[in-house]
C-alpha cells in the first residue's frame, strides 16, 4: 500500500523578497511626490500666464488676437475643447 501526501512544501521566500517589495513601495511613493510637484508647477505657470495676460491692456490683447473674456480659454486650450 502506498501513501500520498497532498501537503505542499512551504513556499521558499527569498530573504530579499521583503526588501524588493519595500523598494517597489518607495519607488511608487517618490514617483507620486514627483508627479504632484510636476502638476503643481504646471498649474502655477498657467496661473502666472493668466495673470500676465490680464495685466495687459485691451489694445495689447487685441494685437495678440485675444479678447479679455477668452484669456483663460487661451491659456488652457490644450487641456479642453469648448
Amino acid at each position: 500500500m502506498t501513501y500520498q501526501s497532498t501537503a505542499h512544501p512551504a513556499h521558499s521566500v527569498s530573504p530579499f523578497e521583503g526588501l524588493r517589495r519595500a523598494g517597489a513601495g518607495l519607488r511608487r511613493f517618490f514617483a507620486g511626490i514627483g508627479h504632484g510637484i510636476m502638476v503643481g508647477s504646471t498649474a502655477h505657470r498657467r496661473f502666472e500666464q493668466v495673470q500676465g495676460l490680464q495685466a495687459k491692456s485691451d489694445e495689447e490683447l487685441a494685437a495678440m488676437g485675444i479678447k479679455r473674456d477668452d484669456i483663460v480659454h487661451h491659456v488652457f486650450k490644450d487641456l479642453y475643447y469648448i
